[in-house]
């Protein structure tokens, strides 16, 4: 049965989706079976495995408004299946409110495909609302991005008290994939401060693989490509590239 691990932070520009994106690309690579649910009205991740959301027929929008089947709108690409966003997304947030099971919509949705895949990954949106609310009660576990910069921890309490929250009332299994340090610069003593902050606050849950500041990860995304298509020879590939062999070493 496939693991369902939502990227989640409120705070904007810290890797999620470029982590969703190469996460899920790296472990097809890797023979995995991955399946990347773009639930954010911005589509970054969908453009990021080189679709066009403009062009999107069904989208994650439609399966969880409308209740079309979400093994029809699957797109298979060459780094791995999607379920692709779109501009009309933005408005499900209000949408939901008036349905019944309002929390599980996505849940719903997505687990008729668990079995088909060895993870399902959901790109949420950079806020703790319904969409996010969404993505946490159909996911097995969280994965963290968090950036190696000022600030960096702020708002991390809010998010743990959203997710304790989620596993009283809605998800009492939910748990933490993991955390992820990204954006790291080995220039300067503030990165590795920031980096032995957020060890300190989530013992055992930080990914010892960590995600440099890299222009062709930053390039990446406006072609099209996860990086290993890209630029399988940066520093930002290498990167993820040790992110998913631990992954697969652990077997988590």
């Amino acid at each position: 049965m496939g693991r369902i691990i939502a990227l989640v932070n409120q705070k904007g520009g810290v890797g999620k989706t470029t982590t969703a994106v190469n996460l899920a690309a790296g472990l097809h690579k890797a023979g995995k079976r991955t399946l990347l649910c773009d639930f954010d009205p911005q589509a970054n991740a969908t453009s990021g495995l080189g679709v066009d959301k403009n062009e999107v027929g069904v989208s994650t929008y439609d399966i969880v408004i409308d209740g079309k089947s979400a093994a029809e709108a699957v797109i298979h690409t060459k780094y791995g299946d999607l379920l692709a966003s779109g501009a009309a997304l933005s408005g499900a947030g209000v949408e939901l409110v008036g349905l019944e099971r309002r929390e599980y919509c996505l849940r719903d949705a997505l687990e008729p495909l668990r079995n088909s895949y060895d993870y399902i990954f959901i790109d949420c949106p950079p806020s703790l609302e319904l969409l996010t609310l969404n993505a946490l009660c159909a996911a097995d576990e969280i994965l963290i991005p968090v950036q190696c910069e000022y600030y960096a921890l702020e708002g991390l309490s809010d998010l743990m008290t959203t997710m304790r929250a989620v596993k009283r009332k809605l998800n009492p299994t939910l748990g933490i994939f993991g955390v992820l340090l990204t954006m790291y610069d080995g220039r300067t003593n503030f990165s590795a401060q920031v980096a032995e902050e957020v060890r300190r606050h989530f013992p055992g849950k930080v990914f010892a693989a960590v995600i440099p500041r890299n222009v062709r990860l930053s390039e990446a995304p406006s072609h099209g490509l996860p990086i290993f298509a890209y630029d399988r020879f940066s520093r930002g590939a290498a990167a993820y590239d040790a992110l998913v062999q631990e992954i697969l070493t652990k077997g988590a």
